[in-house]
C-alpha cells in the first residue's frame, strides 16, 4: 500500500524557533508483512506537543527523552485502529494509542507498543486519548494532586501559564474542581481570554502580550497566590512567584518560552527568584508524569467521568491531513493553538 510519513528534514539551530521547512513528507510502499507480535494500524489522530521541540536538538536535554534522527520517521501521541494482526493482545477493529506512534498514514508496529483503549471512555471522541483523557489530563490531574497541595476549605488562589494550551486549560478545571476558589489563567490573546473566563470557568484571565500582568495578578488574586501550575517559565513566572504567598507551591511542568534556547531543563532562575523561593518556603519541584505511571488508570478514569458529565470541557484545535504536520507543530509552539493540536489523518 502507498503511504505518506513525515521525516526530520533538518534541525532549527540551537537557539532557533523551528520552521515547517525542518519537516519533510515522502511516499513510500508499505507491505505489510506482519511477523508474529505486529500489528498493521491505521492512523486516526496524532498530537503535536511542545516537549517535541526539545526532540528536535542532538541533544534533547532530558535523559526521557530520544532525539528525532535526521531523514528518519517523526513518532509522537498517536491513536489508530488496527486493520490486521498478528498479537494476541489487539484484534482487527480495535483502537489503539501509543506514545511512540510514527507520522505515517499507516504503520506496522509491535503490539507490545500499543494500549487498547475503550471509545465509550471518550464517548467516541478519540482524539481526547491524546489530550484529556490521556497523557495530557494526566499531566494536568496528577501535577495538581500530587504538587499543588490542593485543600478543599482552604479558600486557596490558583494561577496557571499557558492556561489556554492542552495541559492548562485542564490544569485551571482541576484546580477548581479540587476545591481551589480563584483560578486565574495567564495566556496569549484576548480569544483565549474569552475562552478561559466563558467556556472553561476560570475566575479570571490575563493576556501578557497586552497587559501589565503584575497589575492585573495583583487585582485577580487580592489574596495572594498559593498554587502556580507553570507551563511557561522565564519573565512570567518570576512575576507570578513574586506574588506568592508563604508555603505556596509550584508546579513546575513545562518551560515552553525557554525551548527555543540552548539552555538546560529546568532553566536556572534569576537570583531574585531563588531569593523569593527560599524566603516563603515555596515548594518548586520539577513534576515528571512518567514517574506515577501506577496511578494512571485511576486517573483516567476520573479525567474520563468528568469529562463525560460536561464538569471538564475540553478545547481543541484540529488540522486535517498529514501533509499540515509540520505547519501544526509551529503553529503550537507559538502559542496558535487553543487546548489541544490535533492533527487528524483519517476517519
Amino acid at each position: 500500500m502507498q503511504v505518506q510519513r513525515v521525516v526530520l528534514n533538518s534541525r532549527p539551530g540551537k537557539n532557533g524557533s523551528p520552521v515547517p521547512e525542518n519537516f519533510r513528507l515522502e511516499e513510500f510502499t508499505l507491505t505489510p508483512d506482519l511477523k508474529e507480535g505486529e500489528v498493521l494500524v491505521r492512523t486516526l489522530y496524532l498530537s503535536v506537543d511542545p516537549y517535541m521541540r526539545c526532540r528536535m536538538n542532538e541533544d534533547t536535554g532530558a535523559e526521557y527523552l530520544t532525539a528525532w534522527q535526521l531523514s528518519e520517521c517523526v513518532d509522537g501521541g498517536g491513536v489508530g485502529v488496527v486493520v490486521s494482526s498478528r498479537c494476541t493482545a489487539c484484534a482487527e477493529g480495535d483502537v489503539v494509542t501509543s506514545f511512540n506512534w510514527p507520522w505515517q498514514t499507516h504503520a506496522v508496529m509491535a503490539g507490545s507498543g500499543l494500549q487498547k483503549v475503550d471509545p465509550q471512555l471518550v464517548d467516541g471522541h478519540l482524539s481526547h486519548f491524546l489530550g484529556a483523557v490521556g497523557i495530557t489530563g494526566l499531566t494536568a490531574l496528577l501535577g495538581v494532586r500530587e504538587k499543588g497541595h490542593v485543600t478543599k476549605g482552604a479558600n486557596q488562589t490558583m494561577v496557571v501559564s499557558g492556561a489556554a494550551g492542552a495541559c492548562g486549560s485542564l490544569a485551571g478545571q482541576i484546580g477548581r474542581l479540587d476545591g481551589c476558589v480563584k483560578v486565574v489563567g495567564i495566556c496569549g490573546s484576548d480569544e483565549k481570554c474569552k475562552a478561559l473566563v466563558e467556556n472553561l470557568g476560570f475566575s479570571a484571565a490575563i493576556n501578557y502580550r497586552q497587559e501589565d500582568v503584575p497589575a492585573r495578578l495583583k487585582q485577580s488574586c487580592p489574596d495572594g497566590i498559593d498554587v502556580y501550575f507553570d507551563n511557561v517559565g522565564g519573565a512570567i513566572s518570576d512575576t507570578v512567584i513574586a506574588q506568592m504567598n508563604n508555603g505556596g507551591h509550584v508546579i513546575l511542568c513545562g518551560q515552553i518560552s525557554q525551548y527555543n534556547k540552548d539552555v538546560p531543563y529546568p532553566p536556572p532562575l534569576s537570583e531574585e527568584t531563588q531569593e523569593n523561593l527560599r524566603r516563603k518556603n515555596i515548594t518548586r519541584e520539577r513534576f515528571m508524569v512518567l514517574n506515577y505511571m501506577s496511578k494512571a488508570d485511576a486517573a483516567l478514569y476520573e479525567l474520563s467521568q468528568w469529562v463525560k458529565s460536561a464538569q471538564i470541557k475540553v478545547l481543541e484545535t484540529v488540522v486535517n491531513g498529514i501533509e499540515n504536520m509540520g505547519d501544526a507543530f509551529c503553529s503550537m509552539m507559538k502559542g496558535g493553538n487553543i487546548g489541544k493540536q490535533i492533527i487528524k489523518i483519517s476517519e
